[in-house]
């Protein structure tokens, strides 16, 4: 049964790619081996010149119009390169009241239904810190092997939303006119973070203002760069600048540096650590498990070292104390 699943969703059946989805983001020790069993279906079954894939981060503050923008390049991209298969994650808010998502970023994709080029899934944040979703490097690790690009849109910015760029390739910041002058870019400390940055909305009266003050601030914030990142100016509204941004994301897609699968594994897994244990289990990790890079090194994989963490310290939890002085 696995191995017919993952037959389907190697042929991009949105069906198939969604219930192996729903296994990545089981968040129970004991679906470790399931994962582990789809990944290693997944490697063995990867042809040779697989070209591989590139994450591409988006990040912004709500209301910059991620999800527009991502409506209109993701078709783009598509056009450009009938070869080209995306799957794009976005990241929703849970209420702090209720814990619920509204998971309303999908609305905005208005794609073909019968295209299997393009797939697309709502998490909710589920409150946590950093950007992303508990599982959603879980899940990037599944679809980074059945598509040929990810996009990870983020639930927002700031200066713990950051996480995206240990998941990503490349990470563009997408800003919207009257966000603030330099001072305020640099309070938010979001701009030492992208790779490139998008000026939305520049159909806006204010937005040339917003580009001066936001290419003043880049040479106070990132003086080391050797070459100043890129600011594409567009308009999800009337077109503009679309087509030349989708190019550059082609280019990135086909010719950026990529992570490879281990390299983005030691800080989810102390982010995990992090989530289901906390200062004590990250303790565990560091002290008597060597870090996190050691511990994967040591277990075999990512799946393989949640198990022997969980087992580890559950047994070190179980151990009786050693008896104290005597009085």
């Amino acid at each position: 049964m696995v191995n017919d699943l993952i037959e389907r969703a190697r042929s991009l059946e949105k069906t198939a790619v969604a219930r192996l989805i729903g296994v990545f983001e089981d968040s129970r020790p004991a679906a470790a081996s399931d994962r582990a069993r789809a990944l290693d279906l997944l490697d063995g079954a990867a042809p040779d010149d697989d070209p591989g894939c590139t994450v591409i981060g988006i990040t912004g503050a709500p209301g910059s119009g991620k999800s527009s923008l991502l409506a209109h390049l993701t078709l783009a991209l598509l056009d450009d390169d009938p070869a080209l298969t995306i799957a794009v994650v976005a990241i929703d808010p849970s209420s702090t009241v209720s814990g619920g998502a509204l998971l309303g970023d999908r609305t905005r994709m208005r794609s073909p239904l019968d295209e299997r080029r393009l797939f697309f899934r709502s998490q909710a944040s589920a409150t946590a810190l950093g950007g992303l979703s508990p599982s959603t490097f879980q899940v990037c690790r599944l679809l980074t092997r059945l598509f040929r690009c990810v996009m990870v849109e983020t639930v927002g910015v700031g200066q713990s939303e950051a996480d995206v760029r240990h998941l990503a390739d490349r990470v563009y910041l997408v800003l919207q006119p009257l966000g603030g002058d330099e001072v305020q870019f640099l309070k938010a400390g979001i701009v030492e973070v992208p790779d490139a940055f998008v000026l939305n909305k520049i159909d806006e009266p204010a937005a040339a203002s917003s580009e001066h003050h936001l290419r003043a601030s880049l040479g106070l914030a990132r003086p080391f760069d050797e070459v100043t990142p890129a600011i594409h100016r567009t308009s999800a509204r009337n077109g503009e600048g679309i087509d030349e941004l989708a190019a550059a994301l082609g280019d990135d897609i086909r010719s950026a540096p990529r992570r490879s699968h281990s390299d983005r594994e030691p800080h989810f897994l102390l982010r995990w650590v992090d989530d289901e244990w906390g200062r004590q289990g990250r303790r565990h990790l560091e002290v008597d498990l060597g870090g996190a890079p050691a511990l994967l090194a040591q277990a075999g994989g990512f799946d393989r070292a949640q198990v022997v963490f969980d087992a580890s310290i559950r047994a070190t939890l179980h151990r009786p104390s050693p008896p104290g002085p005597a009085p």
